[in-house]
């Protein structure tokens, strides 16, 4: 079987949030410790392990209706707060919904730290740090002989969670096994001891969390990536541009990571892409076993409907009439009728308008079919409601297009040619037209990061990165809550830190234009 399945421990795991987030909900169901329950059986911690990994894609570990927080089961899962902050806030894909606080993300407009979209991504990253927390400091000091491995795959979820924190809110707490369980207010971290807390976790287990930990799990090579997204960031992050440190790991993916471009570019969306030789770090999906309203089911669902579309034609039950694309994401391809490239291929136009005249209306814009319920070769009599398709983190192609970005940027050690081959090997698998050296700049390199990986969680921080999210430079539909788009503030390049946040730790300071 592909998936990891989702082991429910009850487990007594006591610790003091109130230096974090308020109210997390994480009472325990039965009167066992984590030391006791390792004691009795060793091998519980793969449990426990997979139980951290399903933290990125499940709401709770009851079914899709349980919550690990106190937010909403449904709306709240970490995986569905990426795909909110980083895709609905850019260019690419608008929501219709408008429920409670989602039209301020899909307008980048009147942000506010009482938004619960906000609220749900920050409860979800100090939600898993002190879980991993937990579990490293129990590790410590147990008898249980535990891998160095092990040890080093709790420590990257923690620094994953981090990187998002740093991203997304540029602040916080840093609460580690160090300082687990102080009933203390624990001091603000800024950006820059956030930056370097997980830069030294990631280069201190690069070498010790093995290369191969089987599927969905991380290894030195997913290790290497999150490296390589901490340096290419660097300059939004800190002020100092880290190019050639990011060329470094990607090199080590490229050169020792055995992974290669699917040949098939919709293999990696599908719901067999558990075989795609490109991925290199999943958040893996069940429709049996570990079901949840997160996840893919969430992109697939809410990109379909009956109305407009034949969804079984895409292993979908259910049609939850919500996102589509904008001209920004499908005109990058020119004519969409007559474009050879595959990707171009991936949006629903029947019944639908060009123009995205009205966010709120579902026919106003292109549904995304990138993601889809079936697999690749198999177009299913009946759908099913909950989405088996893995979402991919991390993917090569990536890889080569930041391996790119990061030579036209004057890395010293990324040669020039290397990186339009990339390009081109990216583009020949999409049947897109190959490249000179003459087109290979930092507008054609946001362009066709655009077309390789939309709808994946990178969008706002590629645009923040370019210097094409906030102003006026840059505009797509409704930005600034305009159909034609207009200027946001330069504050929108971080979001506020949730109103809940700052009343549970009067230590934390918002952060500046809110």
């Amino acid at each position: 079987m592909k998936k990891i399945l989702l082991i429910c421990f009850s487990l007594a795991m006591f610790w003091s949030l109130t230096s974090c987030v308020d109210d997390l909900d994480t009472e325990p169901k039965i009167e066992q410790t984590l030391e006791q329950l390792l004691a009795e059986d060793p091998s519980a911690i793969e449990g426990i392990l997979s139980r951290l990994y399903a933290s990125f894609a499940l709401s709770g570990p009851n079914g899709p209706g349980s919550s690990d927080i106190s937010d909403d089961a449904g709306e709240s899962p970490f995986l569905r707060g990426i795909v909110n902050l980083q895709d609905f806030t850019a260019d690419a894909m608008k929501n219709r919904w408008g429920d409670d606080g989602l039209d301020q993300l899909t307008t980048t407009s009147q942000w506010t730290s009482s938004n619960k979209f906000f609220r749900y991504l920050y409860n979800r990253i100090y939600y898993t740090v002190p879980q991993c927390n937990n579990l490293l400091n129990v590790l410590q000091s147990t008898s249980v002989s535990t891998p160095e491995s092990i040890k080093s795959e709790v420590r990257f979820l923690r620094s994953l969670a981090y990187f998002y924190l740093i991203d997304t809110f540029g602040k916080g707490v840093l609460a580690t096994d160090e300082n687990f369980g102080t009933s203390e207010f624990l001091p603000q971290a800024s950006r820059q001891e956030l930056f370097d807390y997980v830069e030294t976790e990631l280069l201190a287990i690069e070498s010790t969390i093995g290369n191969n930990n089987g599927y969905g799990r991380a290894n030195k090579f997913v290790v290497d990536m999150l490296l390589s997204k901490l340096y290419l960031n660097a300059e939004v992050y800190t002020g100092t541009a880290r190019y050639s440190d990011a060329v470094t790991y990607l090199s080590k993916i490229i050169n020792e990571g055995g992974y290669s471009l699917e040949p098939n570019f919709i293999k990696n969306f599908s719901g067999d892409n558990n075989e795609s030789l490109e991925i290199i770090y999943p958040l893996i999906a069940d429709p049996i076993n570990s079901q949840s309203y997160g996840n893919t089911t969430y992109i697939v669902n809410g990109s379909m409907s009956p109305d407009t579309m034949p969804i079984l034609d895409f292993g979908a039950a259910e049609g939850w009439q919500g996102h589509r694309a904008t001209s920004a994401w499908y005109g990058l391809f020119g004519d969409l009728a007559t474009s050879t490239d595959v990707r171009a291929s991936l949006f629903w136009t029947q019944g639908h308008n060009y123009i995205m005249t009205d966010y709120r209306e579902w026919t106003d814009g292109y549904p995304s079919t990138k993601f889809r319920n079936n697999d690749l070769n198999d177009t299913p009599s009946s759908g099913i409601s909950f989405s088996g398709t893995d979402f991919p983190l991390y993917r090569l192609s990536d890889v080569y297009l930041m391996f790119a970005e990061c030579a036209v940027r004057g890395a010293s050690n990324a040669s020039m040619s290397d990186a339009l081959n990339y390009v081109n090997m990216v583009r020949n698998r999409a049947s897109a037209s190959t490249i000179t050296m003459a087109d290979l700049d930092l507008d054609f390199i946001i362009d066709e990061r655009g077309r390789e990986l939309n709808l994946e969680g990178h969008r706002r921080t590629d645009l923040i990165r370019f210097g094409r999210f906030t102003g006026g430079n840059y505009l797509w539909p409704w930005k600034g809550n305009t159909a034609g788009g207009a200027s946001i503030p330069d504050a929108y390049n971080l979001f506020p830190i949730p109103q809940s946040a700052l009343d549970a730790n009067p230590n934390l300071q918002q952060n500046t234009g809110y």
